[in-house]
């Protein structure tokens, strides 16, 4: 096996060979440590490595199966976490020249889930300042590049975490989804990654309340079984977490081995309020609904209707930016992205009666979908509305010349942090111009499970593994 391999063998691979040692947890990790010194320099994906102590926890992991002592279900994984979720000793900027040197004293409870599944913590990724915007670019370490074309960008906020697995530097990674930060760069790096139920993984400790309801942590994989492995080991109950949920007693690897014998599917292309879409992402997210039908689902084209979705979600999350960091607006403006500080700007002007108007219409939103899943098992989007745009941009002001707004290209994600429904990105085609192309797959209240099988059944119709982004 060439070191290329190594690299993008799945975690689910590498847990056997390192139970067997064919291959030691340290060997798998050196390995990677030298691709990502040669390969992160071009595409900025990781802004702090911490590869001397992924060689101790590696060797620590190698020590235990030697010993033939219980082993995790991560065990000797390498893994890296979005520089949003702190880590203890570990800096944790959360993309902000604010917090530029601050080193957490104490894990996040999903961190520590990961340590005690046995990961091997090969650094933190790069994110937006405070995961503002579904780029990834800040003032500290600059912008992560698409492997697929360094002029194009990662998207975001997890973007860092996702040029990482694409380019093989990162088997398992742990980024986080507040309005499409886990499935949009997934979706543009061309990976897989799931926002899990809102509460399936738990938060604690955590800085402020603009994605308090929000944000959702989750893996970004290269396959369907990783991201399975990775929620097995870090999901579950917490008290410190109020709207973490009760434990299922569902092993989602185990689970996804099997395939849902009728199913009934919807598939939108607007949600009743996208603007616009580009033709070749209509084009292979079309082509990909109908793969489904060789498994002998109902595919349907559905009715339905999400109103002022970008209103509340602009509404309540910048009011929550305001709240959190317009302290920090007179001190620190100079060194804030101006972006942020705009939204800073905007938040501190909204007003309580358009808070409780947005927080109104978001508890519409979650009931039109109860309806939705009245009748359907499953809904099918597109996961952005265009493929890779320039570096630099935020976003497209038009698509297929039509104007959109400012969310316009991502209008596909946000509704469903606003509902807290599971949802997943997964690679269904390439643009004319190589770019991946994604199709979302959303599931009905908590039912993880069926997104999953699902997604790990279109992977198997139509693979994309094979076709790796040409970076040396």
């Amino acid at each position: 096996m060439n070191k290329e391999e190594i690299c993008y063998m799945s975690a689910c691979d590498m847990v056997d060979v390192i139970k067997r040692q064919e291959l030691t947890s340290l060997e798998i990790t050196e390995t990677i440590i030298e691709r990502i010194e040669k390969i992160n320099p071009i595409i900025n994906a990781y802004c702090t490595p911490t590869f001397d102590l992924a060689r101790e926890m590696a060797k620590k992991a190698d020590e235990a199966v030697k010993k033939g002592d219980k082993l995790g279900a991560l065990h000797g994984i390498p893994t890296s976490i979005k520089d949003l979720i702190q880590t203890k000793g570990i800096r944790t900027t959360f993309g902000s020249k604010i917090y530029e040197n601050y080193v957490p004293e104490e894990d996040e409870v999903v961190v520590k889930r990961l340590k005690d599944a046995g990961s091997v913590i090969l650094g933190k990724t790069n994110t937006p300042e405070f995961g503002h915007v579904t780029i990834t670019d800040n003032l500290i370490f600059g912008a992560s590049k698409n492997p697929w074309n360094l002029e194009r960008t990662t998207g975001g906020s997890s973007g860092g975490a996702g040029a990482a697995v694409a380019s093989g530097i990162s088997p398992l990674a742990l980024g986080s989804d507040g309005g499409g930060s886990i499935r949009v760069p997934s979706c543009l790096c061309g990976i897989f990654g799931l926002k899990p139920s809102y509460g399936r993984i738990p938060k604690y400790p955590r800085m402020g309340v603009a994605f308090y309801t929000w944000d959702h942590y989750g893996p970004m994989v290269r396959y369907v079984n990783d991201a399975a492995l990775l929620l097995d080991a870090v999901k579950g109950p917490h008290d410190a977490d109020k709207f973490s949920l009760p434990e299922q007693n569902i092993n989602y690897l185990e689970g996804i081995k099997e395939k849902p014998n009728k199913l009934k599917i919807g598939y939108s292309l607007d949600l009743g309020f996208a603007k616009a879409i580009d033709p070749e992402v209509e084009k292979n997210v079309l082509n990909a609904i109908q793969k489904f039908e060789k498994l002998g689902w109902t595919i349907e084209k559905a009715k339905i209707k999400l109103r002022r979705a970008e209103l509340v979600f602009y509404t309540l999350v910048t009011a929550g930016v305001a709240f959190d960091h317009k302290s920090e607006l007179g001190k620190w403006k100079e060194n804030l992205t101006p972006g942020f500080a705009k939204q800073i700007d905007i938040g501190m002007q909204t007003s309580g009666d358009a808070i409780e108007k947005a927080i109104n219409q978001r508890r519409l939103m979650y009931e039109e979908m109860y309806r939705f899943f009245q009748n359907y098992d499953l809904l099918i989007t597109p996961t952005t509305a265009v493929p890779a745009f320039e570096l630099g941009s935020v976003g497209p002001q038009k698509i297929n010349g039509k104007a959109v707004s400012h969310s316009g290209w991502y209008a596909f994600t946000h509704p469903f942090n606003a509902t807290g429904l599971p949802a997943a990105s997964i690679p269904c085609g390439w643009s004319s111009e190589g770019l991946p192309i994604g199709m979302q797959i959303i599931g009905r209240r908590f039912d993880d499970l069926t997104v999953l099988q699902v997604s790990k059944a279109f992977e198997e119709i139509a693979p994309w593994q094979d076709n790796k982004p040409q970076l040396s």
